[in-house]
């Protein structure tokens, strides 16, 4: 499912003496079983946009094509719930939204408020836990019992079991320790490869994203400054540098290697890679 912002802009509390423009004149297009990085500072606009996508805002000017919809200010999707079928959203923290005493019950929710047939919605909860990693002994399990990284697992098989072209993530890494951050970015990869979803990451999170992402868009002040292949992206440290962006470990090591031993190392997405490089070569 592609997706095509065309001009897009948002203004919270248009037309209100205090107003803000949290996004101006957008254009990006979204490419189908890719998976992109959106970073920023805080107040760029990342938020704005994972939820003009979802339609939970609507653009105060431009349009937004997804698939078959176009999202824009006059013409409002009048089948929601069809359309929603297509996009996943996972908030920041969503574990702190379960209410439900088991994992079952948690996940299924969705199946009911999309009308999906219950004779399969045991078979359907399985297979999405499976898809992030656990297995059906967590049927039974309260979610509020498991660990950090195994809530956020839960909170992403809610929205994968009503099958999405499309999942978009904020801040999937917040409040997560080094193993479980390598545990969830091996889990989205192989939902991008195996279940061909397209992901939407925003996130502060660079070395992540650099390990994670196909495409990267920075934003700031609402703007898009740059969007391109990650290489290309976080390669251009002048740019990163300048605008007060991380630079992902991976290439400041390198770029270390390089300006220190004029050794090129070349490109590794995986710490683990990095390391075998530099058993030999240096």
């Amino acid at each position: 499912m592609e997706i095509t912002c065309n001009k897009v802009s948002y203004i919270y509390n248009e037309g209100l003496t205090i107003s803000k423009k949290a996004l101006n004149n957008i254009n990006i297009k979204l490419e189908e079983n890719k998976i992109y990085g959106i970073i920023g500072k805080s107040g760029s606009g990342k938020t704005t946009l994972l939820q003009l996508l979802d339609n939970l805002l609507i653009p105060s000017d431009g349009s937004i094509l997804i698939g078959d919809y176009k999202i824009n200010k006059s013409t409002k999707i009048k089948k929601i719930k069809e359309f929603r079928k297509n996009i996943g959203i996972v908030f920041q923290f969503p574990e702190e939204q379960f209410f439900e005493t088991t994992i079952k019950k948690e996940v299924e929710f969705a199946l009911k408020n999309f009308n999906h047939e219950k004779v399969f919605f045991e078979q359907k909860i399985i297979k999405a836990l499976k898809m992030v990693g656990l297995n059906e002994e967590y049927l039974e399990k309260n979610p509020f019992s498991l660990s950090n990284g195994e809530k956020r697992r839960v909170a992403i098989a809610s929205v994968l079991v009503y099958n999405p072209n499309v999942l978009i993530l904020d801040q999937p890494t917040a409040g997560l320790d080094l193993k479980n951050k390598r545990i969830l970015i091996e889990l989205l990869k192989k939902i991008n490869k195996k279940y061909n979803k397209k992901i939407i990451i925003a996130s502060h999170d660079i070395d992540m994203l650099y390990s994670l992402a196909d495409d990267i868009i920075i934003l700031e002040k609402g703007n898009v400054l740059v969007h391109g292949n990650k290489e290309e992206v976080f390669k251009n440290t002048k740019l990163l540098k300048t605008h007060n962006i991380n630079i992902p470990k991976i290439i400041e090591f390198t770029n270390k290697v390089m300006d220190k031993k004029d050794i090129k190392l070349g490109n590794y997405n995986d710490i683990k890679d990095l390391i075998k490089a530099v058993y030999r070569n240096v």
